[in-house]
């Protein structure tokens, strides 16, 4: 009869299995801990509507489209699933209103625009 050998690759495994019980986690606790983010993330882009005068720069500089000014409307929008963070607006600000901000912008279910009030219309 045959002599049955075991399986080589199943060793390695039970090995690998071995050494993993002993060493501290590969993964971090994020609920619990803050993540960190890379030096170079680029983020997502936040606006601070109180300084934002309406030029419309942004929307010109956006290479995808995804910003939209409205002066009569005093709104600012944003297309978050358009956005190609590329900073390109952010230079283009003339009152550095806008910034990259690290992290990740909350999952959405559905494409929407993001829209801030910017101008506050005068009455007359």
């Amino acid at each position: 009869m045959e002599e049955v050998k075991p399986d080589v690759r199943a060793l390695a495994f039970a090995r690998q299995a071995l050494k993993n019980l002993f060493m501290k986690p590969a993964t971090t606790s994020y609920p619990f801990e803050p993540a960190s983010y890379p030096e170079r993330m680029r983020g997502h882009v936040e606006l601070v509507a109180e300084d934002c005068i309406g030029c419309g720069l942004c929307m010109r500089s956006c290479p995808p489209g995804a910003i939209r000014v409205d002066r009569q409307e005093g709104i600012w929008s944003i297309n978050r699933f358009d956005c190609v963070q590329c900073e390109s607006c952010v230079n283009a600000c003339p009152k550095k209103c806008l910034k990259m901000a690290a992290g990740y912008t909350q999952p959405e279910t559905e494409k929407a625009e993001e829209r801030f009030e910017i101008l506050k219309k005068q009455e007359k």
